[in-house]
């Protein structure tokens, strides 16, 4: 099934949460979703480095990068970790770099444009946040799906 969004909003209807069209696929994984884990940092993606060396298990890795696209939260090598890890998709509201590798990954990778600079690494950041960005509010535990139709929010699990 490549068009999943459609059919839960027809399904599902006003219990979802469906982010604004900001978003752009990177990866190459179209479809993609899990269970949210969520960090917040800017222009920093010391955490986003520490959270793909820990297992996915299947979860989607939610990062608010206060929309900047100064620099990249994620590239080649953080993604190939992430794929390694178990991590089904990441969504960045933010940039990611290195954009022809992430399209060859089996992984999910959305965010709102590509930007060729990397983070400066402060160790700053907040883990399991509550993030708010694109229209919508993400939990650390809601459920996330994405397609190439867009990126909506379900406190439960749909599937």
């Amino acid at each position: 099934m490549l068009d999943l969004l459609p059919d839960l909003c027809d399904e599902y209807g006003d219990a979802l949460q469906v982010a604004e069209p900001l978003f752009q696929n990177f990866g190459g994984k179209a479809l993609f979703h899990g269970q949210a884990v969520t960090l917040s940092c800017y222009e920093d993606n010391s955490l986003v480095r520490e959270l793909v060396n820990r297992p996915g298990q299947g979860r989607v890795m939610v990062i608010d990068g206060g929309g900047s696209l100064r620099r990249a939260l994620l590239g080649d090598q953080l993604a190939i970790k992430a794929a390694e890890q178990g991590w089904e998709g990441i969504v960045i509201y933010g940039a990611v770099r290195d954009v022809g590798t992430l399209a060859t990954l089996a992984l999910g990778v959305k965010a709102l444009a590509p930007c060729p600079v990397k983070t400066e690494k402060r160790g700053q950041g907040e883990l399991d946040a509550v993030v708010s960005f694109a229209g919508v509010t993400i939990h650390p535990g809601d459920y996330v799906y994405a397609d190439l139709n867009g990126v909506l929010v379900s406190a439960t699990r749909l599937i």
